[in-house]
């Protein structure tokens, strides 16, 4: 046995109001250079709806992920090494531009040069690759809200006529997605000159820059699509799990800034031989219980002798992650079936069987109720299972079971009825009703750092032409200053301090509180 850590992240979608803060603020630090305005390495769909790219999940289409062979071994649906080699300087398995949308901007010098005429000039959009006019007819937030029209969503095509014609008056969710981060990631098998990699101290999966040659298999072989194309500097870009936050003991900025507080951040133990194993069980429905066989017991002798460094293993122990996927099974992964053992997994969303329930006159939070609306869910039991369980329904009953539990029993603990004690309920509420910051997010330095004693220095990143944070907090939020240590160190007090306090201008960083100081210029004293 080979025990690694990873560092994992859960979702809980019953708190997801689809506000894509998330979105904005990953967008802003991550990726604000040319090349990548199309470029989301969060974002959030809406369900039932054809996500981001268009129907990305359409594997028949893409060929992304792995594919059980006869013999029993994985390959990658895409094809080997011969099919990549006949295919690298034209892939057609690869999305186009059109799929994401065009990056565009206006020509605002239109509103000032037109001639005079009768008719109000407009600032007409142009492409940001080509330069030349651009009809705007799609973007990443197209259908955002738009959850009533089921004909494009490819999960739709695998359940029943019946879950289809349900959808007709289905209550939607909202779907927050990154990269998986995965534990079996097929984008770096796909990876002709071996740019992707991961790491093996805490599992993030990366992009080295110099080795990158821009061949673009990796987008093919990634099934969520989160690997990106930097058509300026020609190389792949991705999600980086904001590793230079993370090392530093600091949640993700997309964790750090959501609205609905869903995320939660820890470690996670695996055993790393039997990855592959886990990864080839002859049926899909099979797999989410072979990942959960791989998760370690952080409390167990295999953790102790893993030779890991006891800030880990703590870390470990509180893992918020290990609790929700693990210990309670409330969290699931995304589309398991793609066999890359995602690591970024959800709490299945149960809010519309409440709503439901009280539309007809009935108590929604009742427990007889809840657990009999549960199998008339508005949203198919079937569709949620094809989402997380590859098709499997009995994980997601289980789960949606046990969430009733936990709110009927509360309920019953507010209202004074003093039903039999269930320290387990009270955990799972603590943590997913009022979980505070240090709580959720449970993550330990990088090897080698004292926590609070971290020398500045620029991100790795952070060179001429790459992918760093050159203006870590957008290109209009102040001068051009290095990823500091300091800056997040200051964004957590500031965060978890009861009070106001200010070192520099930075409004992604402010708190709302007060007027940070340098906003406005000083008052002039008149003698």
């Amino acid at each position: 046995m080979k025990v690694m850590a990873q560092i994992a992240m859960v979702m809980n979608l019953d708190k997801c109001i689809g506000c894509h803060t998330c979105s904005v603020t990953c967008k802003q630090t991550w990726t604000n250079r040319p090349g990548v305005e199309y470029v989301w390495f969060n974002n959030v769909e809406t369900r039932p709806g054809q996500g981001y790219p268009r129907r990305y999940e359409d594997q028949e289409r893409w060929r992304g992920g792995w594919e059980l062979t006869r013999g029993g071994r994985l390959k990658p649906r895409a094809g080997g090494r011969l099919r990549k080699l006949l295919s690298i300087f034209a892939n057609p398995l690869m999305p186009s531009i059109q799929d994401y949308y065009e990056p565009w901007t206006y020509d605002y010098e239109n509103l000032t040069k037109a001639p005079l005429s009768d008719d109000v000039p407009v600032a007409p959009p142009r492409s940001l690759i080509s330069g030349e006019p651009v009809k705007i007819g799609w973007s990443s937030n197209w259908d955002d809200d738009l959850g009533g029209d089921p004909s494009p969503d490819p999960v739709l095509g695998k359940v029943s006529e019946q879950v289809r014609l349900e959808f007709e008056q289905a209550y939607m969710f909202y779907l927050p997605r990154i990269c998986e981060h995965c534990l079996n990631p097929s984008c770096v098998a796909s990876c002709p000159s071996g740019a992707l990699y991961k790491r093996a101290e805490d599992g993030i999966v990366l992009v080295d820059q110099d080795r990158c040659r821009g061949w673009r298999m990796c987008v093919t072989g990634c099934p969520y699509k989160k690997v990106y194309f930097n058509h300026r500097t020609g190389k792949a870009e991705k999600c980086t799990f904001c590793y230079p936050r993370v090392e530093v003991g600091l949640p993700t900025v997309c964790s750090e800034t959501c609205v609905g507080r869903l995320r939660y951040l820890g470690v996670l133990l695996y055993d790393a031989d039997r990855v592959t194993e886990a990864a080839s069980v002859a049926d899909e429905r099979d797999l989410y219980e072979a990942q959960l066989d791989l998760f370690v017991d952080p409390h167990s002798p295999a953790a102790e002798a893993a030779g890991l460094p006891s800030g880990w293993l703590e870390a470990a122990r509180r893992s918020p992650v290990y609790d929700l996927i693990k210990r309670y099974r409330l969290a699931l992964p995304l589309h398991p079936e793609y066999r890359t053992l995602p690591m970024v997994w959800y709490v299945p969303p149960l809010s519309p069987v409440v709503d439901a329930l009280s539309t007809t006159g009935h108590d929604g939070e009742d427990a007889g109720n809840l657990f009999a609306a549960i199998d008339a869910l508005r949203i198919p039991i079937g569709y949620l299972a094809e989402l997380f369980t590859a098709g499997d329904p009995a994980p997601v009953t289980a789960a949606l079971r046990r969430l009733a539990e936990m709110r009927s029993y509360m309920r019953a603990v507010n209202l004074g009825e003093r039903p039999p004690e269930d320290p387990e309920l009270e955990a799972m509420y603590r943590l997913l009703a009022v979980a505070k910051y240090e709580d959720r997010y449970v993550i330990p330095t990088a090897y080698g750092n004292v926590p609070g004693v971290v020398e500045e220095g620029g991100c790795s990143l952070d060179y001429d032409g790459g992918p760093g944070m050159q203006q870590p907090f957008g290109e209009a939020s102040g001068r051009p200053v290095p990823v500091a240590i300091e800056n997040f160190h200051g964004l957590k007090e500031r965060q978890t301090s009861s009070e106001v306090t200010h070192d520099r201008v930075n409004l992604l960083n402010w708190d709302g509180r007060g007027t940070p100081a340098g906003l406005f210029p000083p008052k002039r004293r008149h003698p």
